[in-house]
């Protein structure tokens, strides 16, 4: 199986902490971002990713060059930022051939096992979102699904929101994904693909933490919990 890996972001809400460091090797109880995910997408199965960068690019190679990774990388660079949906287009050589590969945003911090997201995936529909309940359901994409499972709504950042049931930036997908991307640049998931495949994907809870590290507010209080869950 391969992933792909979302790290090319500007990180523009962290203020200075993202202009000095990408939030993708921002540490997270000693461990920078990039690191745990390549972990737990070898833990799920994963046997190559692509990373795509772009903000301060020269530093996620050196830090890959640093290290030994448990799974092979590949590294897409963007002089300009395609957005998410963008990056799969661009890439679809990399993913052909795949039934199903994992897509991951790279500044979230997380503990979910990536293994359970894949066994809920069933090769005749688009996507599988994986999906967290949230306080703050007007800063994300929110899903609603029917009885069996399949989404039936998805509304990036709805004014009035109709659940909790929030998009973590996981999926598994498929062909079918790749081609509902529509030709615009830059093109993103959340806003211009998953709502056109209403009816066409199915949501899974996901298990475990999962924090979106978007803002130093945000960074500092995932710092926090992950110290404390490593005491207990």
């Amino acid at each position: 199986m391969k992933a792909v890996l979302l790290a090319a972001g500007l990180g523009t809400r962290m203020g200075e902490v993202a202009q000095r460091t990408p939030k993708c090797l921002l540490p997270v109880a000693g461990r920078p971002l990039l690191g745990r995910w390549l972990g737990q997408l070898a833990e799920a199965g994963v046997e190559e990713v692509l990373v795509n960068t772009h903000h301060l690019a020269p530093q996620v190679r050196e830090w890959l060059g640093s290290i030994r990774p448990p799974i092979a990388v590949q590294l897409a660079h963007e002089p300009e930022l395609l957005g998410s949906a963008g990056t799969l287009a661009a890439n679809e050589a990399f993913l052909a051939g795949e039934s199903a590969f994992l897509v991951v945003y790279a500044d979230n911090a997380s503990t979910v096992d990536l293994r359970e997201l894949v066994r809920e995936h069933r090769g005749d529909v688009a996507a599988t979102l994986g999906l967290f309940r949230v306080p703050d359901p007007e800063r994300r994409g929110i899903v609603e699904l029917d009885a069996a499972g399949q989404v039936v709504s998805f509304v990036e950042k709805p004014a009035q929101p109709r659940g909790n049931l929030a998009w973590a930036g996981l999926l598994v997908g498929g062909p079918e994904l790749l081609g509902a991307i529509p030709p615009d640049r830059p093109c993103d998931l959340g806003h211009q693909v998953l709502p056109r495949l209403v009816g066409r994907m199915r949501g899974a809870l996901v298990r475990g933490y999962h924090a979106d590290i978007g803002t130093p507010e945000a960074y500092r209080a995932t710092c926090a919990d992950f110290e404390r869950m490593g005491a207990a």
